[in-house]
């Protein structure tokens, strides 16, 4: 029998409990999710408020669910702001809304957090917990962004969202002219212009993984993280100094940073995050303009970095076409939605049929363009 409560801090659970929580990736683990809140990253501030549902079986801490009540639709990858918009023009509130997501990462993996298989009875009892609290507290609805597994989701008649991201696929490459060679000729050329355009401009490339990332390296990063998005956006990037900080110390045996030097100097940075399968890609920036650098440093290094390591996977962020003629495939992402409002949900149910059909007509048109013989 299954019991379940909400949290407001993962530090209200004890330590035996959160040594019992995996998600199986970086982000779906409690250090990354407390480091959020120790940072202040996520909170009543930010409008990410965390409201994590936590589910115990004979009184034993079983699985949680990251959770945030949003007041807006910022920093979740899983577009709904047409959603919004329909329900103001029909003067209905459609926020607060509870999501179950990684805030700010739109990376696949595990909502579940559990030490053991997710049985499909968990699945079950999670779906009317959530259901009964969007009707107490008045939520339009809730969320599930890009979870895995599937099947436990599938099965709870809820609406279903696709969306394409590019991931690079390790067929046992020997090293990164092994993967090169299984390119076509033009492609194959056209990378080693851009890497060799590296070399040209006197740059220098290091890498520095766990004890190797000293506070200056660190803060040398965030610099180039916080100026580019600074430039890009208007502001220094949904994480914070602090936040990157606490990761390096707590989860330093999955944190590698990738550094560009020119003349001792680090004038551009990339943020990477591993596990036992998958390389994730996710924070850059850099001081200065250099040709093809956000390659070498987001793409091509992080190939080269999952090859050396016998990764199978590289994940390199969200959105980005041309992430294609560099070897990375187009994959289907899953979201999972319930719109309490009846009408509501009809209209969006409809729409996001229409969305996965258009949705895999794109993957297969992107898959076409990839730059492998014999495509």
């Amino acid at each position: 029998m299954y019991q379940h409560r909400f949290i407001t801090q993962l530090s209200t659970l004890t330590v035996t409990e959160r040594t019992t929580l995996s998600g199986r990736s970086p982000f779906s683990s409690v250090a990354w999710l407390e480091a959020l809140e120790h940072s202040g990253c996520v909170g009543e501030q930010t409008g990410w408020q965390p409201y994590h549902l936590v589910v115990y079986q004979d009184n034993q801490l079983v699985a949680l669910l990251p959770g945030y009540i949003k007041l807006h639709s910022y920093g979740e990858y899983v577009f709904d702001w047409a959603w919004a918009e329909a329900y103001e023009r029909h003067q209905l509130p459609y926020y607060p809304k509870w999501i179950c997501a990684i805030p700010f990462t739109p990376v696949v993996g595990s909502r579940v957090l559990s030490g053991n298989p997710v049985p499909d009875a968990l699945y079950d009892y999670v779906t009317a917990a959530l259901h009964e609290e969007a009707k107490q507290h008045s939520w339009s609805g809730w969320h599930i962004n890009f979870p895995t597994p599937l099947a436990g989701w599938r099965r709870q008649s809820l609406m279903e969202r696709h969306g394409v991201q590019f991931h690079w696929k390790n067929n046992d490459y020997s090293d990164f002219d092994d993967f090169l060679g299984a390119m076509t000729s033009r492609k194959r050329k056209s990378i080693n212009k851009e890497r060799k355009a590296i070399q040209g401009q006197a740059l220098t490339i290091r890498w520095y993984q766990g004890d190797e990332i000293t506070e200056e390296i660190r803060q040398a990063f965030y610099l180039c993280y916080a100026t580019t998005y600074l430039k890009r956006s208007g502001h220094h990037g949904y994480l914070n100094d602090a936040f990157f900080q606490r990761i390096c110390e707590t989860m330093t045996d999955q944190v590698a940073i990738v550094c560009a030097f020119l003349q001792e100097k680090i004038v551009a940075a990339s943020l990477y995050l591993h596990d036992e399968h998958t390389l994730y890609g996710r924070y850059w920036g850099a001081l200065q303009s250099h040709n093809h650098l956000h390659f070498e440093l987001c793409y091509y290094q992080g190939i080269e970095y999952a090859i050396r390591h016998k990764l199978r996977r590289f994940d390199a962020g969200a959105q980005g076409e041309h992430k294609l003629a560099r070897g990375f495939e187009p994959v289907i992402t899953h979201s999972y939605h319930h719109i309490r409002q009846p009408d509501f949900a009809q209209a969006i149910d409809d729409y996001l049929a229409r969305e996965r059909s258009h949705m895999a007509q794109y993957r297969d048109q992107c898959a076409s363009l990839l730059p492998f013989k014999n495509q």
